[in-house]
Formats: structure tokens, sequence, C-alpha cells
């Protein structure tokens, strides 16, 4: 598998003579493409038509309870089964200022991919379908760039596939009740914006 690991790297990773703006056009789906996530679950949260807000809000719960599985499972695999970066064992090239940690699974391809599979599992399989591609082109852009492996990106995709069957059966014991829980939390915490018609109740 390792080799299997260095030759899809070379293959993906840039070289000193790739072109500029595919290095910036890299870096920006790389560092900021991520932002997706919270502004969507925000968005969900407190706007959409009336009687949409209940489902998205419960989507939003879910899909919350699966990234923490996620990042959980994440740093669990990493401790287990460290692995360092290619550029901290001088392998390829790197165009990406990061620091030399643990790089499987990648934190950014669980979390996309997380966010991804949730979508298409509990909202539409079409926004899961392009939530996918976002993630796919995060997976290939940080591989480009030199800071992650390839199968870093499939470790990420892996756990969030089973933090999403975690939350799901989470979910039947105890969803209805923390969706209550957090609505009161929401109701109290916002009341202003809520009573002026900013956001939804």
């Amino acid at each position: 598998m390792e080799a299997l690991n260095h030759r899809l790297f070379l293959w993906i990773n840039a070289t000193p003579d790739s072109p500029a703006w595919l290095l910036s056009l890299a870096t920006f789906i790389a560092k900021d493409l991520i932002a997706i996530v919270p502004l969507l679950i925000v968005a969900l949260w407190l706007w959409g038509p009336r009687e949409q807000v209940p489902s998205q809000r419960a989507l939003v719960l879910k899909t919350g309870i699966a990234l923490l599985y996620a990042l959980g499972i994440s740093w669990c695999v990493g401790q287990l089964l460290p692995h360092p970066r290619p550029f901290a064992i001088g392998f390829g090239h790197q165009f990406l200022p990061h620091a030399a940690d643990d790089s499987y699974p990648s934190d950014h391809g669980t979390t996309i991919f997380t966010f991804a599979l949730a979508f298409a599992l509990w909202h539409r399989l079409w926004s899961g379908v392009v939530l996918l591609a976002l993630g796919s082109a995060i997976a290939w852009s940080r591989v480009y760039l030199g800071v992650h492996w390839p199968l870093d990106m499939v470790g990420g995709f892996l756990v969030g596939l089973l933090s999403c069957l975690a939350s799901h059966m989470a979910w039947q014991l105890y969803g209805e009740r923390m969706l209550e829980a957090t609505h009161y939390v929401y109701r109290t915490l916002f009341a202003m914006p809520i009573r002026k018609g900013w956001i939804r109740d």
C-alpha cells in the first residue's frame, strides 16, 4: 500500500514547473473552500422556508454529531497509526506551509467528506454529490501542494462514512431530545433577533 501511496502522490504532486495559476487555485481550494462547512451549517439553522426549518435543523444537528464522531475517530487513528507527511520525509514538493504533524487521516478530508456524506444520506442526493465533488477538489489540492498523501484522503472518506453510521445510530437513541434541548438554548440566547424576524424561530 505504501508503494501505491508514493506512486499516486508523485503522479498528483505539483513540481517547480507547475503553472503559477494552478498553484494559486490549489492553494485557495486547500485553505479556503472548507469554509463552506460552517457557512452552510449556520445558514441552514437560521434561515429557510418555515416548513423546512425543522428538517434543516435536524440535519444540522445530526451532521454536527457525525463531525464530532469523525474528528474523534480521526484523532484516535492518528495516535494509533502515526504517519509522517510527505515533506517530513523529504518526498515530493511542498507548496503550502504546514506543521509536520501526523497526516493520516486528513482532518480536511475527514471534515468535508463527513459533511458531504451526511448531506447525501440525510438531505438531497444532488447536494451530497456537489459536496463530494468539492471534497474531491480539496483532497486533490492538498496532495497537489504536497501536504498529504492520497491515502490520507481515502482514510478521511472512510472515517466520514463510519461517523455518519455512528451518528445515525445515536440519533435513534437521543436525537429528538437533543434537538429539543438545542432549540431551547437557541431560543433563549437569540430571543431578540428571533422576535425582530431576522432569523427563524
